[in-house]
């Protein structure tokens, strides 16, 4: 797309040339291209208007914490236009967690939840439902020219150990994974399309693959709040949805569900599913009842998101996430680096090793200083481990670190291990990913008491539901009277499982 640069540009286009055409509807609220455009103008307008400075490490940056409603796209893309560093933000979040995201990246303004507002936040402030109003207010500013390498958007993503990181994500790389994607013949989306967003989309995936396609094709994107089996499929019947943008507790709950299922999916089209691996059992019986395959992809926030895809490949497998989409390279690589062997027939590589890619939608880094970004040849290490079959379509064996993934979100055991260890009567606490049939893994704690404490599981759970989002909470605590170390020092959580 050489007429667009900045990502916000998307919307400017979709109204130019279908401004009449819906372009979200939320319950009953329905934003036309037109409208939407006319609302981000002035979402840029009265953001540039605070004059919000600079500093050495670039744009000034905005934090959204907003639910999946249409202020969310008119402020994100507000953001954007204004020429500012938009970093979306899980209005689920403890004060704690907000902090750090803050006191991180330096957000000036936070757009928020009266909630969120009311937990945490930077000084100037505006709150949904309230003055958020006056964002939509028609306003004079000089907007910051944007070049497609310029910083546009800043997702924290969680490592296996420390804080949450802030992935570098520029204008060119949000837009070229729709580029690349629309490559796949057939295109899995188009201006047709209806597409449900239930995914958050404060996460890359619910943000780019979701708001950003709709952006991308002029479709028209249907926003679930919070997301519910039923409803969600009384959602997809009545507005017609045609492709579904999902992680895998929703298609476990709706493989449950029989005939409202198949009704509600009768003129769906495509289903897609990633940021974590769909159960096989699941997907057979979604798929027995609809007669629709979920096509499963893989990537990271770092890649924005996709990076494979069974859209792509030889067919459907259970448990394959596919093969690399067009515009990606893709190589696996053993622990010395060197690329993964073929086999004594030079055609198959069934060795697994480290996935690492190549490709224009990769981030520029971490912030501020854009460590830990791609090689001076453009790849960069994903830290996850598959081996590919005799057709090239790739399986994910293990990550090398120790990451949880629960219902596609984050969760590194060291920020868990911190609010256990924090609470009087632990002494020591170890954190790990344990299978889940829904969230895909849950967190499990091992706990070694303080002497003399009798503190109970459901207590330690309550301490960490008030120190952390409900995704990162411990559903169980084991009691240990120690915990297996290293020579170092370190827990050995290998032994643990």
């Amino acid at each position: 797309m050489q007429d667009v640069s900045n990502f916000a540009d998307l919307v400017r286009r979709a109204a130019a040339t279908n401004g009449a055409r819906p372009a979200l509807r939320s319950h009953d609220t329905v934003v036309t291209w037109a409208e939407l455009d006319r609302q981000v103008d002035a979402v840029a307008a009265n953001l540039a208007a605070l004059d919000l400075p600079a500093d050495e490490r670039g744009p000034a940056r905005v934090a959204i914490a907003l639910p999946n409603v249409p202020e969310f796209a008119a402020v994100f893309f507000g953001a954007l236009r204004a020429g500012l560093v938009a970093v979306p933000v899980n209005p689920a979040y403890t004060a704690r967690e907000l902090e750090h995201v803050f006191a991180d990246s330096g957000a000036a303004v936070l757009i928020a939840t009266r909630s969120v507002q009311a937990a945490n936040g930077p000084s100037q402030q505006y709150r949904l439902g309230e003055n958020i109003a006056e964002l939509f207010e028609a306003a004079e500013a000089k907007i910051r020219e944007t070049a497609a390498e310029d910083l546009a958007v800043l997702i924290y993503t969680s490592g296996t150990v420390g804080a949450p990181k802030g992935a570098m994500l520029p204008h060119r790389a949000l837009l070229a994974n729709h580029e690349q994607l629309a490559r796949i013949d057939p295109p899995p989306v188009t201006s047709d399309d209806v597409l449900l967003l239930a995914v958050p989309l404060f996460h890359a995936y619910g943000l780019n693959s979701g708001l950003g396609a709709v952006a991308y094709h002029g479709a028209c994107g249907v926003l679930v709040e919070r997301f519910d089996p039923a409803d969600a499929l009384d959602t997809i019947e009545r507005h017609g949805v045609t492709g579904v943008v999902g992680v895998p507790p929703m298609y476990v709950a709706w493989s449950l569900m029989g005939e409202p299922l198949a009704r509600a999916w009768a003129r769906v089209r495509l289903a897609v599913c990633g940021a974590s691996p769909l159960d096989p059992a699941a997907e057979r019986r979604f798929a027995e009842t609809t007669g629709k395959a979920v096509h499963q992809g893989y990537g990271l926030t770092e890649t924005a998101p996709v990076l494979t895809s069974t859209l792509v490949g030889a067919a459907v497998k259970p448990g394959s996430i596919g093969q690399a989409i067009p515009g990606v390279e893709i190589k696996l690589v053993d622990a010395a680096g060197n690329e993964v062997d073929l086999d004594e027939d030079d055609e198959v590589r069934t060795d697994p090793g480290e996935i690492v890619a190549r490709g224009a939608n990769l981030f520029l880094g971490y912030w501020p200083d854009a460590s830990g970004g791609p090689d001076p040849d453009g790849w960069w290490a994903t830290g996850d481990v598959a081996y590919a079959d005799e057709d090239g379509d790739l399986f994910i064996v293990d990550r090398l670190g120790e990451l949880i993934l629960v219902s596609g979100f984050n969760v590194y055991p060291h920020e868990v291990e911190m609010v256990l260890d924090a609470h009087e009567s632990v002494l020591e606490a170890a954190a790990l990913g344990v299978p889940h049939p829904y969230t895909g893994q849950t967190v499990k704690a091992v706990v070694v008491r303080r002497p003399g404490s009798q503190v109970t599981a459901e207590e330690l759970i309550a301490h960490c539901e008030r120190n952390l989002a409900r995704f990162k909470c411990p559903t169980a605590v084991e009691f240990a009277a120690e915990l297996p170390h290293s020579a170092t020092g370190k827990i050995r959580k290998a032994a643990l499982r």
